[in-house]
């Protein structure tokens, strides 16, 4: 009986933490692209792990912090069965320790100064969680960006999969058509033919635009941070009617100021000078404050029953083989590299936006283009129709006019998406999507 509700009880949490996991992943059945960043936001690991490293890197302001702090220990030492005529003693027992006696105290320990090196070792350290936290903005923007261009993707394959599902209507009603013209004798059966083979490499389209649908939804559910396939369906998206910068000059000073990597490298870079600083000031002395106090319950009667003293100590640095000096000169050339770093990365984020901003402005242009092709193949269409039915043209002008119809409804599906992508990618290059 006992095993029986053990089983019970393991198969209803099992039950219960399955309904809690497929409450927290549900999606809805129309899924906006907002909803889709909300959740890959809250779900993917990269986000949650840029995060918990953001504030690992903050701990270690409070670490360099400790140094300006006085140290507190607590101590307690004993002595049995000690040879009280020696006079002499190596190690770590020394000669006034040897007595039978228990003692316990405390010491204390202040940095009275040590020239600014603790000062520039928070900075430095403050510095490089600033630089974390830009990288947490930079994986945020490039989850964000992941997310726009799948769900992007997705409605592409889709809009791809609507073209061939119509013209593969279109060639199954030609060959019907056909089947009964040539049943009738008013059409050759070379025709029909003909038309299965078209039927079918429109079939093949069809099965093709499946699997490119099934693939770019698993691609959504991954940059959301989920297991599932999307199955929701997807709400369109039109052209965005906001302008597109005349320039790319603009674009640029806002990338300069707001893209997360080229923050982060900059906060680097001062955490590495700071860093230095502090390295070049280990030559510098250090002054402490000390303190003891205790009392000694059990001793010899030669000790008093209690003990206190204060002090200081001050450690100048005189030589250790060039120790201080190796340091110091790597910090300082880090700290110069760090300098190129921003400067490389200044000329990347350049070239970035001004290639983004051109890629858009070409789908941008190529919507017009598009446009008018799907008209323009939409009337050759209706013309070789009327020309093959009256007699006048082929099956092959037919097919032909078919095909660069189908073709026009991709490359206009296929701009619009791209001019979409392109457009997220210019504001993830610009910094506009932290």
């Amino acid at each position: 009986m006992r095993g029986r509700a053990c089983l019970f009880h393991a198969t209803l949490l099992a039950c219960l933490f399955s309904l809690a996991l497929h409450a927290q992943t549900s999606l809805p059945s129309t899924l906006t692209l907002e909803q889709a960043e909300a959740i890959a936001l809250k779900n993917q690991p990269r986000i949650l792990a840029a995060q918990l490293r953001a504030k690992a890197s903050a701990e270690k302001v409070n670490e360099a912090k400790a140094g300006l702090f006085p140290t507190v220990g607590f101590n307690a030492t004993g002595t049995e069965v000690a040879d009280t005529g020696t006079s002499t003693a190596v190690g770590n027992i020394t000669t006034s320790s040897l007595s039978d006696r228990f003692a316990y105290g405390g010491n204390l320990t202040q940095l009275v100064t040590d020239f600014g090196r603790t000062s520039a070792l928070i900075s430095s350290a403050r510095s490089a969680a600033e630089a974390q936290k830009d990288m947490a903005i930079l994986t945020r923007a490039q989850i964000r960006l992941s997310v726009r261009e799948a769900y992007y993707q997705v409605l592409g394959a889709e809009a791809v999969l609507r073209a061939a599902q119509a013209a593969q209507a279109n060639r199954q009603l030609v060959s019907r058509q056909l089947s009964a013209l040539a049943q009738s004798e008013l059409r050759s059966t070379l025709d029909v033919d003909f038309a299965k083979v078209l039927e079918s490499e429109a079939e093949l389209a069809v099965v093709r635009a499946q699997s490119s649908v099934a693939q770019q939804r698993t691609h959504l559910a991954t940059a959301m941070g989920l297991q599932q396939p999307i199955a929701a369906a997807l709400h369109d998206i039109s052209v965005l009617d906001e302008a597109l910068p005349p320039s790319p000059g603009d674009l640029l000073k806002e990338a300069q100021m707001q893209r997360a990597d080229l923050t982060a490298a900059q906060a680097q870079q001062y955490s590495a000078q700071q860093f230095a600083s502090s390295e070049k000031r280990l030559a510098y002395p250090t002054l402490n404050l000390l303190a003891s106090a205790g009392q000694i319950p059990y001793h010899d009667h030669t000790l008093h029953d209690d003990y206190a003293a204060a002090g200081f100590n001050l450690s100048i640095p005189v030589f250790n083989g060039g120790l201080f000096a190796a340091r110091r000169t790597e910090a300082e050339q880090e700290a110069k590299a760090r300098t190129r770093d921003v400067e490389q990365l200044q000329l990347e984020v350049s070239e970035q936006v001004r290639d983004a901003w051109y890629r858009v402005n070409e789908a941008y242009r190529s919507l017009a283009v598009t446009a008018r092709l799907v008209d323009q193949s939409k009337e050759a269409l209706r013309l070789a129709q009327d020309r093959y039915e009256a007699g006048l043209g082929s099956i092959v002008e037919l097919n032909e006019a078919q095909l660069n119809e189908t073709s026009a409804e991709i490359a206009a599906a296929d701009a619009t998406y791209t001019y979409l992508t392109r457009r997220t990618q210019l504001d993830y290059a610009a910094g506009l999507l932290n």
